[in-house]
């Protein structure tokens, strides 16, 4: 809490002190002095800036967070029409990503420098280095261009009256959802091996093998339990990274989202 007011002080310092203000940007050049000065008063910029700072303050206190200069709309307003689609993006990549790498991570580790291990490590450095830009313009070009089994941009909307409904929205976020899965489950699965290969050298699975479970048994009764610690600390990492950082796949969604 204490860095977002920090770095709210220092955005709102900045833009007081940069030269112009959200009046000239709205009205243009070719604004009159009495229409600017209008403006002004109507957007209170002609009050002090700690008062302007702390009425905003206020307002995010109580959930208000303004009129968006460039839309003329409330904020709230906009950022609740963009979740519509980044939420469920977010949550559905975030499942790829942890079945995908779950699933690659314990298949590694199991197979500690063997032929499995060396594969699914080869394939997530590979995954890594794929920009996710990139590897959505590739999935458009196959599922869309030539196979067309998914639409190549648009959001249909979750309401059935707007032509759309829940399984239309699905099928358009998959796209989306593998590009934004790919690198975030690489890296998931190298913490994953790293993790459950830290475990299954502890003493208590040495205890658990020599009682006679079977390595089957260890490692889905003694070693998964442990491991996830540190699993799941990356998981909540990279739900808010997929959140933040779905701008630049999501962008061939929002040209039909303003029609539902």
């Amino acid at each position: 809490m204490a860095t977002l007011l920090v770095a709210s002080a220092i955005v709102f310092a900045v833009l007081d002190v940069l030269p112009g203000n959200v009046a000239d940007v709205m009205l243009g050049e070719s604004a009159t002095p009495e229409g600017r000065q209008a403006l002004v008063e109507k957007l209170g910029l002609d009050r002090p800036p700690l008062e302007r700072y702390g009425r905003w303050l206020h307002g995010m206190a109580r959930g208000d967070l303004g009129i968006s200069v460039s839309y003329d709309t409330p904020v709230i307003e906009l950022i609740g029409e963009r979740l519509a689609v980044t939420a469920p993006l977010a949550v559905l990549a975030m499942l790829l990503t942890t079945v995908i790498a779950l699933s690659l991570g314990i298949y590694a580790a199991s197979r500690h420098n063997r032929l499995g291990d060396v594969g699914v490590m080869a394939a997530s450095q590979f995954g890594i280095a794929i920009p996710n830009f990139w590897f959505a313009i590739l999935l458009i070009l196959v599922f869309s261009v030539k196979l067309q089994w998914f639409s190549a941009g648009g959001f249909p909307g979750w309401s059935a009256d707007s032509g759309g409904g829940f399984w239309a929205s699905l099928k358009a976020l998959i796209l989306p959802a593998v590009a934004l899965a790919v690198v975030q489950a690489a890296i998931l699965a190298r913490i994953t091996r790293s993790a459950v290969l830290d475990v299954l050298r502890e003493d208590f699975v040495r205890t658990a093998r020599a009682k006679g479970q079977s390595p089957r048994g260890v490692l889905w009764g003694h070693v998964l339990r442990n491991a996830m610690v540190p699993v799941l600390t990356v998981m909540a990492l990279q739900f808010a990274n997929l959140l933040t950082g779905t701008v630049v796949i999501d962008p061939r969604l929002r040209s039909r989202v303003r029609t539902t």
